[in-house]
């Protein structure tokens, strides 16, 4: 009988700052090429690659036979250095984008993001040649998306509309001003971490991509 579980791979990759501690998912039946690059939230506060939202959205790509990519940010688990307020963030993000073409042939990249990580993701959409995003519950009133230049590809939002710490207002004038918008979807009643709301969410993120990847 055939495994439905994707294969996993733990690795450490040699950084800008050091070593990134990785973990690459695939699932059966892959999509060679594609690779979803999934950003977890603020180091200082807890965020790890373990997050559960962080997972789902992993889980996400996977449903859709993408392999997907977590890393713990800098000086988070096995991973050398220390917060960078975003810069060495980004940094390594976009060098794990360029790895991941080198070292895994990945050229088809979705780059996926939570919170902090979501800022990460969005600047990885501007830097490299990114053909989805996805941004869930992007802190805009911490960090200054709106200095940025404005990605072309296709992009969801999520945002919960309790959200304690972000405004899921601010978030929708946000996305009012840029050119080309992205897509928002507000779930109602949902929190920052969206307890008791993962299995919603993976539902919404498993309707988009699979209308963005029918073939």
């Amino acid at each position: 009988m055939t495994s439905s579980a994707p294969s996993v791979e733990k690795l450490l990759i040699d950084g800008p700052a050091g070593a990134i501690e990785a973990m690459i998912e695939r699932p059966p039946g892959v999509r060679e090429g594609f690779i979803a690059i999934c950003c977890h939230p603020h180091p200082l506060f807890g965020g790890a690659m373990q997050n559960k939202v962080v997972h789902t959205l992993a889980r996400a790509a996977l449903e859709q036979k993408v392999t997907s990519l977590r890393f713990n940010f800098r000086g988070v688990g096995a991973s050398a250095g220390a917060y960078d307020n975003g810069a060495g963030e980004s940094e390594d993000t976009a060098f794990l984008s360029d790895w991941c073409r080198k070292e895994l042939g990945a050229t088809r990249q979705w780059s996926f993001g939570f919170s902090f990580g979501s800022f990460v993701a969005f600047r990885l959409a501007t830097a490299r040649d990114v053909e989805l995003l996805i941004t869930v519950a992007p802190p805009v009133q911490r960090f200054n998306f709106a200095t940025l230049a404005v990605p072309h590809c296709p992009w969801l939002v999520i945002q919960g509309d309790q959200d304690e710490l972000v405004d899921h207002e601010a978030v929708r004038d946000w996305t009012r001003t840029v050119s080309p918008a992205p897509e928002v979807t507000i779930l109602a009643g949902a929190e920052h971490f969206f307890h008791g709301r993962l299995t919603e969410m993976r539902s919404v993120l498993g309707a988009w991509l699979a209308a963005r990847t029918a073939e």
